[in-house]
């Protein structure tokens, strides 16, 4: 038996805090000023709470919490914007290229 092996109580909530009104203002302005914006429903983790990450069609992207996959469908649907499942998709290669575009030239943004 491991010395610092902690067990995994079921039902134990993340360390992470939860999604509030400016996460959703902040996902929403994102939509609203940027084109061509899919939505990436991350799962919820030990260490954070459900995620939705939005990426524009330059690759552009921004993540914040939800208030659970039920919340992140509702949000895509009332926005008209595609939602997936990265755990199924995986994240698109835009979104690799705008990050490999921003550590070679990060003066830029």
């Amino acid at each position: 038996m491991g010395l610092f092996r902690r067990r995994k109580q079921a039902g134990a909530l993340s360390r992470d805090r939860v999604a509030d009104r400016a996460d959703l203002d902040h996902l929403e302005s994102f939509v609203r000023t940027r084109r061509g914006v899919e939505a990436y429903l991350e799962p919820r983790t030990t260490v954070t709470e459900t995620t939705i990450m939005l990426i524009a069609d330059d690759g552009e992207w921004t993540r914040r919490r939800v208030g659970g996959p039920e919340e992140a469908r509702r949000f895509a649907h009332r926005l008209a914007i595609p939602i997936y499942d990265v755990r199924l998709m995986g994240y698109p290669q835009r979104m690799r290229d705008y990050n490999e575009r921003r550590k070679r030239r990060p003066e830029l943004f």
